[in-house]
């Protein structure tokens, strides 16, 4: 018998549809099935009440766009839990299949035809100085220390493997996987990686400096991100703003210790995707 939650987004009531008859089916056949609320959103790793739901299942299917997808990612992904995208959404970066091929993928995840696509992802980990409690969030595209004041730069210090580096005046600096390459990182002007390699992005947003060029680190580098006087600044991870970042506090990115796990049906073509996605055509 085999597990399998359903991430469903709220605002999809065609998508609400597919999964009950997903479900319908799956129980019709012995399987159990569980339903997660896409806002449980479980970015911390001390959310574990959002996270003890995907503990002991062996599949959970994401219902939407790559919203829902990364949500559903973040969750599942430190609990070593497969997911599978249907898309929903518009672009579908990081979504398997269409609507109309959920039975027959489900069919085959439970026949073993399937193949799981393991992809790096990033732990993110907010000290705000000495006594307080260190906040630990994981994210599959990037994180990104912002400004919060319309009209005005933030200044934030980049540090590399604990060596100071540089100094930025800019909107803000995000560090992406290469799987974020295609997500935030891609409109700030950063560099477009497969999603198969493993590297750091670092691209700071709309730079106020005459160095504005990204960066790209190997992995087993770690990256803080201290924000400096004298303005404050937000720190959003994979989207979603976690925490109001004072001076002196640092947001400090490093390759997450679990992979996130896509379920796929043969390797899917990375370059096909972009030329599909950006209507590319041959000249």
């Amino acid at each position: 018998m085999a597990v399998v939650a359903f991430v469903v987004h709220p605002e999809r009531p065609e998508a609400a549809r597919a999964a009950s008859d997903a479900e319908k089916w799956l129980e019709g056949r012995g399987h159990r099935t569980l339903r997660v609320p896409d806002s449980f959103g479980a970015l911390s790793a001390g959310a574990d009440a959002a996270l003890d739901e995907l503990a002991d299942i062996d599949l959970a299917v994401s219902l939407g766009g790559d919203g829902t997808m990364l949500r559903t990612v973040t969750a599942a992904s430190v609990k070593g839990v497969p997911v599978l995208g249907v898309n929903w959404g518009r672009l579908g970066y990081l979504t398997e299949i269409e609507p109309a091929g959920l039975q027959d993928a489900l069919e085959r995840f439970l026949a073993g035809q399937y193949e799981i696509e393991e992809r790096m992802t990033l732990e993110v980990t907010l000290r705000r100085g000495p006594g307080a409690e260190e906040l630990v969030y994981h994210a599959l595209n990037e994180a990104v220390v912002e400004k919060t004041v319309p009209g005005h730069t933030v200044r934030v210090a980049l540090s590399v493997a604990g060596r100071p580096f540089v100094t930025y005046a800019a909107d803000g600096v995000l560090v992406s996987t290469p799987t974020g390459s295609t997500a935030y990182n891609l409109s700030a002007r950063g560099p477009i990686l497969s999603p198969h390699m493993r590297a750091l992005v670092v691209t700071p947003v709309s730079p106020h400096m005459l160095f504005d060029r990204p960066l790209v680190l190997e992995p087993a580098q770690w990256i803080d991100l201290s924000v400096l006087e004298p303005r404050p600044a937000v720190a959003v991870v994979d989207g979603q703003s976690v925490a109001m970042l004072d001076p002196g506090h640092v947001l400090s990115c490093r390759e997450g210790p679990v992979p996130a796990r896509f379920v796929t049906f043969g390797r899917r073509d990375f370059h096909a995707i972009l030329r599909a996605r950006f209507g590319l055509a041959d000249r």
